[in-house]
């Protein structure tokens, strides 16, 4: 082969090479995970932002959650003809009336109840051991009084476990207590000036926003925008209308059933139903734990509003509030709880879903670009035409 030819060659090779769509996707992802790769290895030029972003994280999302759940009656005052700053003002005291009478008649009754509970709650561990201890004894269980045996002593030694590491941590943990108090504080305060910059200027900020775009980006921005604002909208709105809902079934429902501080456990059940999954299970504990210790009767009541409150909940309740909006599947949901939980604690069981639902929409968005440039999809429209 002559030198004409090699040149040949490798100038065509090298056409093909560059002109390959898999290749540039390959050598795009390998220039992201390389960019990725220089932060991480410069992650220290960012600690001031980090911190930043730590301080004003709380006061933000506070800011951002009450932004979806007071814009719609700030818009439709708006409608019926007051000026946007008028029907702010209007919406604000109508919330701080509420918190008022929150403040003024559940909040003292709940810290009685929740102060009686913890107080008695050693009371009440003594009462569930004696309760095990004469169901062991049953000799209708003899034959599984060796698993059950076992059982109970891992279940203790897992209590003993847990109490000496609360004792351990409990001077590190109040020695954080006061700077926590002193976040929530400053948040407390700088919340509403920020959501009333948010509820005035929102649509400006959009607007302001995409004015730095380039002209060919607007449109898929703008979309992307929307399909953000319209999860995260769908989302807030709907897990904090559900957990009133919750909230006031497990209030009536313990009511009923004779349990002790059902109002209390049942406005606390609504408030971790936001956490999905995991809120059910945590919200069962101290309920379960007054059950065995109100006897077998109570025990089985409280296990069957369990049942049934799952059962609206899940059959009639989430289905018409939540609907499809955010389209994650349950399976999605427990790996995004599990994984952000492990990963960034509280907040990310609390940021994790919403967070998800974003990125899926930015995902969707540029892979619609992708298939439109690429293509490599031509045939999957055309079979779809056909």
């Amino acid at each position: 082969m002559n030198t004409k030819e090699k040149h040949f060659n490798l100038t065509w090779f090298f056409k093909w090479f560059l002109n390959n769509q898999a290749v540039t996707v390959l050598l795009v992802t390998l220039l992201l995970f390389l960019n990725i790769l220089i932060f991480t290895k410069i992650s220290s030029l960012f600690t001031p932002l980090i911190y930043f972003g730590a301080v004003v994280m709380l006061p933000l999302v506070m800011s951002m959650i009450l932004y979806y759940l007071l814009e719609p009656s700030v818009s439709w005052l708006e409608k019926k003809g007051l000026g946007r700053v008028g029907a702010i003002s209007i919406v604000f005291f109508a919330v701080f009336l509420v918190l008022l009478l929150i403040l003024a008649n559940f909040v003292p009754m709940a810290e009685h109840q929740m102060t009686s509970f913890i107080r008695n709650l050693p009371t009440y561990m003594r009462s569930v051991e004696k309760r095990i201890i004469l169901l062991l004894q049953d000799e209708r269980l003899a034959g599984f009084r060796p698993q059950l045996e076992s059982l109970v002593d891992n279940l203790s030694q897992k209590a003993v476990d847990y109490a000496e590491t609360f004792s351990r941590d409990a001077v590190n943990w109040l020695g954080n207590l006061a700077g926590t108090l002193a976040k929530v504080a400053v948040a407390i305060i700088i919340t509403p000036f920020i959501l009333f910059y948010f509820l005035r200027d929102g649509k400006e900020m959009k607007t302001s926003f995409l004015s730095y775009i380039p002209t060919r980006m607007r449109a898929s921005i703008r979309r992307i925008l929307s399909g953000i604002n319209a999860q995260l909208s769908g989302y807030v709105q709907g897990q904090v209308t559900v957990a009133i809902v919750v909230g006031i079934m497990f209030s009536i429902m313990f009511s009923l059933i004779g349990l002790p501080y059902a109002i209390t456990f049942g406005v606390l059940a609504g408030v971790l139903n936001m956490i999905p999954y995991l809120g059910s299970f945590l919200a069962m504990v101290p309920v379960v734990i007054l059950g065995l210790v109100g006897g077998p009767f109570l025990l089985i009541k409280v296990l069957l509003v369990f049942m049934i409150e799952q059962t609206i909940e899940g059959r009639f309740v989430t289905p018409l509030v939540l609907g499809s909006k955010l389209s994650i599947h349950p399976i999605t949901i427990m790996f995004i709880l599990l994984t952000t939980g492990s990963m960034f604690g509280v907040w990310g069981v609390f940021l994790g879903i919403p967070i998800y639902a974003s990125i899926k929409v930015v995902v969707k968005e540029i892979f619609a670009w992708y298939r439109q440039v690429s293509g490599l999809y031509e045939e999957d429209v055309i079979e779809h035409v056909e």
